[in-house]
């Protein structure tokens, strides 16, 4: 699934500037560390946290985001926050709801009854020292609210979504399974397509294939254009129906035990004309370069450049207009993400997606994609359907 335009090189960097996307940092707990059991496994994540924190000379970090409380502390709710100290040290605070799930799955971590999650944490907290709050999700009105009692807020962007760039091999066995479900849903659901079924149904086979193969749920709303609607990149499904012809590209992905995939592949209905050919081979030419340019090291401008550069070489630069990929893990956008412009240096077990397209307006496109994660020995293919022209 694409996620910013090409031109957009700034949203979701911040916080990488010093670290870079998909980076520890110095300092911070290596996500590689041995640790058995979630409780370990959220402490280590707490500890990279704090090592970030020290770094900013920051006391200690407000996270409100549902996602990211989850992933330090294994509770997911829709009111939930924990404070983490640049010790270290963790309290967590929610409502009566969650209460006895938190104090189950919050081992090491001071649980706090209260409904104003963030208000009772402040006031547990490092008195009037420096307290990063996330900028990029706490609303304007609460943070205002919070400032007029400690006057040691701050916003910082990206602090924890830089520790979760980077998984720890749990995290990536959850999307290799999600991975799994992908492909073999597309599987089962590329048999039944021919003329006549609709965008919509094409969607509605691959959601309930996945949800019956052991998704939680489809990680995103699923995208089938076919003919002319493949030149909008996340086109809705609609009820046109498939014709003779046509050209149709899936992008769809499954949630795995809250983990992320995501896939496209296009296939042509009928024997394709030349230019659909063509067209097919230059984009799984880019799509290639791209991947093999993934590697530890590796910028996040490089790797884009490898795939847009074979695009551009066929003159078809202004038709793909979209970042090349994007992290995915809890999210299906995440840090990093690769485009022109985009800063910061890949490291090694950084899922990401690989997923340049050419979009042709009134005729059609291809966009092809896969999840893979960096490795030092070679990039780890994650989706392994083919990537041959399929011809139904």
């Amino acid at each position: 699934m694409t996620g910013t335009s090409a031109g957009d090189a700034q949203a979701g960097t911040a916080a990488t500037e010093n670290t870079g996307p998909g980076t520890t940092g110095a300092g911070t707990t290596d996500p590689g560390t041995t640790a058995t059991g979630p409780a370990a496994i959220h402490a280590v994540r707490r500890a990279r946290l704090a090592g970030a924190l020290r770094e900013h000379e920051v006391a200690a970090a407000l996270v409100t985001w549902p996602v990211n409380v989850r992933y330090l502390t294994g509770l997911g709710s829709s009111n939930a926050a924990v404070l983490v100290t640049a010790t270290g040290e963790a309290a967590l605070a929610t409502d009566s709801r969650y209460l006895e799930t938190a104090q189950a799955v919050c081992s090491g971590v001071e649980v706090i009854e209260d409904r104003d999650v963030a208000g009772a944490l402040l006031k547990r907290g490092p008195g009037a020292a420096r307290v990063a709050v996330e900028a990029d999700h706490m609303p304007v009105g609460l943070f205002q609210r919070l400032s007029a009692e400690h006057a040691g807020l701050g916003p910082v962007s990206g602090l924890v979504e830089a520790v979760r760039a980077v998984k720890d091999e749990g995290e990536i066995a959850a999307l290799r399974r999600a991975c799994a479900i992908t492909d073999e849903a597309f599987s089962l659901v590329v048999e039944r397509i021919a003329p006549g079924v609709t965008e919509r149904e094409i969607a509605r086979w691959l959601e309930a294939a996945m949800v019956e193969l052991g998704a939680d749920k489809p990680a995103f709303d699923s995208i089938v254009a076919s003919g002319p609607n493949g030149s909008i990149p996340h086109h809705s499904p609609s009820d046109r129906p498939v014709e003779r012809g046509d050209l149709v590209t899936m992008d769809f992905g499954a949630r795995y035990d809250g983990y992320h995939a995501d896939m496209t592949r296009t296939v042509a209905v009928g024997p394709p004309a030349a230019w659909q050919r063509d067209l097919y081979d230059l984009v799984r030419q880019a799509q290639r370069a791209g991947r093999h340019a993934v590697r530890p090291g590796a910028t996040a401008h490089e790797v884009d450049a490898a795939a847009r550069d074979v695009i551009a070489e066929a003159g078809h630069a202004e038709r793909f207009g979209h970042g090349l990929g994007h992290g995915v893990g809890l999210e299906i956008h995440e840090l990093p993400f690769l485009g022109p412009g985009r800063t910061g240096r890949l490291e090694d077990r950084v899922p990401i997606t690989v997923e340049p397209g050419v979009y042709l307006p009134g005729r059609g496109g291809v966009r092809i994609e896969d999840t893979l994660v960096t490795r030092g020995d070679g990039p780890e293919l994650l989706t392994l359907t083919t990537k041959e022209l399929l011809v139904l």
